[in-house]
């Protein structure tokens, strides 16, 4: 049995190579193989899918953590700096420099007794003192919102691993988001003083032009035009000569210092303006960081239950 068994399998062989016929491309494959024989298949290595914003390699590219640096930019709080910035440096350099021109108008034209304007002139440097303190306040507090606003930011959006944060950053973030709402407030008030000085040049400035307009009738003379400063409350009744009619208030205005003020008093309250906005930014920015920092704590704090 075993030898008839032997040879059944070598026919079955036989017959198989019988079968199998070589191609002529494949001769010619195997004659390449012979010639050059340090040549081999080339083989296809598979390469892994790409992970979110990771390379092949396993190392992020320049355009990936540009992106990713991107996306931690606080642009709210980033716009309300800036606008803060300019506010803040408007209000205080023009406010400055008008209140220091009004002085000067008031002693040369409306007050000729140091005396009857001693007490305003103290309260306009001490406001003068104010603007240098504002200002540097301000400075500190802008950049300091804006270190807020990339640590609120990044933790928002848990650029840096997992998410964590700590109950003195979420009161930290509280504190300034109660501060933020006081200075705006503040500021408001702020904004409206600094309309009264506007109001009152604007004031003076169209009465000359009423003096102006009246030069070509002659019915119906100028000199009866006069403003009086000292119902603004600014100087006291007893000031001479406490105003100014027809001619004289025409060259009033016609003064360089009368100008430069005028215009610098309306460039502060818009100054003053722009840092009530930049405020309402900040406000909006840092409660809506607050809020999902607060959620976020109460989350992570479940999941670990």
């Amino acid at each position: 049995m075993k030898p008839a068994m032997e040879t059944a399998a070598e026919e079955n062989a036989e017959q198989s190579q019988e079968k199998k016929v070589i191609t002529r491309p494949e001769m010619e494959i195997g004659r390449y193989h012979w010639m050059y024989r340090s040549s081999r298949p080339h083989r296809y290595h598979h390469v892994p899918a790409l992970r979110g914003n990771i390379s092949p390699l396993g190392i992020q590219g320049c355009f990936e953590c540009c992106i990713k640096c991107l996306g931690g930019v606080p642009y709210a709080s980033l716009v309300a700096t800036i606008l803060c910035f300019s506010g803040v440096a408007l209000f205080c350099g023009c406010g400055h420099v008008a209140l220091t021109g009004t002085v000067s108008i008031l002693e040369q034209h409306f007050s000729t007794t140091a005396s009857d304007h001693a007490l305003l002139s103290e309260v306009i440097q001490l406001m003068q003192y104010v603007i240098y303190g504002i200002a540097s306040f301000f400075f500190l507090y802008g950049i300091i919102l804006l270190a807020e606003g990339f640590y609120t930011t990044s933790a928002v959006k848990e650029l840096h691993g997992e998410f964590k944060t700590t109950a003195c950053g979420r009161c930290i973030s509280g504190m300034f988001v109660f501060l933020t709402y006081v200075l705006g407030v503040a500021w408001l008030g702020v904004f409206g003083f600094s309309a009264v000085p506007v109001f009152m040049f604007y004031n003076i400035w169209s009465t000359c032009e009423v003096i102006k307009s009246l030069q070509t009738n002659v019915t119906v003379p100028g000199d009866q035009i006069c403003v009086d400063i000292r119902q603004y409350g600014i100087i006291p009744w007893n000031a001479v000569p406490g105003k100014a009619c027809g001619p004289i208030l025409e060259n009033i205005c016609n003064t360089n210092e009368f100008y430069m003020s005028y215009h610098l008093f309306i460039v502060a309250c818009a100054g003053a303006g722009a840092t009530v906005i930049a405020l309402l930014i900040y406000m909006m920015a840092t409660t809506y960081n607050y809020a999902v920092l607060k959620f976020k704590s109460r989350e992570d704090c479940c999941t670990k239950f």
